[in-house]
């Protein structure tokens, strides 16, 4: 039987290390972004403008936006001329996030809380997906998707993480998980250099989202264009009083109750 597979393509990055053992004084936490985009128009749309993006700025469509080579300007991103260049580019780029349409789930591991709640705490990484995963399938169940079969993309870290990363990934979709449901979602890994325009947005995202949690009150453009976007139940319109315990969970001050709230 052919299987039917749902409206809808997921694309995951992180933010921050997911190891315990040290903690970075200037970002203690570890971030999970999922960006859900609608397949057709993530193809018609949010890869064309990317490209034309790129074409326009490097002159070919090779280049991998990656957050942290942008700040620090590495690689190709050693190419601005002055500041004015840099801002015009990062304008434009933060117009097309903002113009964009995609769901965004995400979660946000406070590792030194974690480390002094519990003596064997668990890998942030696994948590955050766990969390991810459930904000997702209420997404999905929302647009009647339920029944058909989501890809989630990662990109690859190293054959034994990703190996840890698929066993934990079928264990939580398998019912291992706070609603004790099985969910339709098939992790898909994506080499480093691949050029995926999902991927590349999630990863532009990921840290505006740890840089609000960590520094709520520093201005913050990138995380105030992400507000409208963070997945709200029952529709945009409860942005400003629902995201926060929905699209955007916080651990270990994520949600107690056995359903996503």
């Amino acid at each position: 039987m052919t299987t039917q597979f749902s409206d809808y393509i997921v694309y995951v990055d992180e933010s921050g290390d997911h190891g315990l053992q040290s903690l970075d004084p200037n970002y203690p936490v570890f971030v999970l972004a999922f960006c859900i985009f609608h397949k057709r128009y993530y193809a018609e749309t949010v890869v064309p403008r990317l490209q034309k993006f790129k074409f326009q700025h490097f002159g070919h469509d090779l280049v991998i936006l990656h957050e942290h080579e942008i700040r620090k300007e590495k690689g190709d991103f050693a190419c601005f001329r002055n500041r004015e260049h840099k801002n015009d580019f990062l304008h434009e780029l933060t117009t097309i996030i903002e113009e964009s349409n995609f769901v965004l789930a995400s979660c946000v591991i406070e590792k030194q809380r974690l480390r002094e709640q519990s003596q064997a705490p668990e890998n942030p990484y696994h948590l955050a997906l766990g969390f991810c995963l459930e904000t997702l399938d209420a997404f999905l169940k929302e647009k009647k998707q339920q029944d058909r079969l989501t890809h989630v993309v990662v990109e690859k870290r190293g054959k034994k993480e990703d190996d840890k990363l698929e066993l934990e990934f079928r264990r939580i979709c398998d019912g291992e998980n706070r609603l004790k449901q099985t969910m339709p979602f098939a992790v898909r890994f994506a080499d480093k250099k691949a050029n995926s325009a999902g991927l590349q947005l999630a990863d532009l995202v990921a840290r505006p989202i740890g840089v609000h949690v960590l520094r709520p009150e520093q201005a913050n453009r990138a995380f105030d264009l992400l507000k409208l976007k963070f997945y709200c139940s029952g529709g945009r319109q409860q942005v400003g009083n629902g995201y926060e315990a929905w699209g955007l969970k916080r651990f270990p001050e994520a949600i107690k109750s056995e359903k996503p709230r």
